[in-house]
């Protein structure tokens, strides 16, 4: 459908430009293709299996870190929010006459003084 990858959602492409997976990281130096074919070395290949394990490891480890620091920013919005409700429907939780006993739990109620001048675009319209 001629689709363009990095705004599709599901795909790799997206995730990586919207911050979702990692992107630079040295383990995925480990994953590159080598065109260079190499003699068989029973050591080398043992060294090499234990490598990727500990390689496995650490990629795992870096990714929830990365997933931790991502979920961090929406806590603190959440948070906010939360906060923001509690205060906006203190009178749902606490008992009205707790509210004016307790003075801190109100929000202090600033008076605004507006004055507005009579002009021509303020005036009815007339027919």
């Amino acid at each position: 459908m001629k689709r363009n990858p990095r705004k599709v959602k599901w795909t790799k492409a997206y995730r990586r430009l919207h911050g979702k997976d990692m992107t630079h990281d040295s383990t995925f130096e480990f994953e590159r293709k080598r065109n260079k074919p190499e003699r068989y070395d029973r050591n080398l290949a043992e060294n090499t299996l234990k490598a990727i394990k500990k390689i496995d490891k650490i990629r795992s480890d870096r990714a929830s870190d990365h997933i931790k620091n991502r979920l961090k920013t929406g806590k603190v919005q959440r948070q906010k929010e939360a906060r923001k409700q509690l205060e906006q429907g203190i009178h749902l939780v606490k008992a009205p006459h707790a509210l004016a006993q307790d003075s801190s739990l109100c929000l202090p109620k600033i008076k605004v003084n507006v004055s507005q001048a009579q002009t021509e675009e303020n005036q009815p319209m007339e027919e």
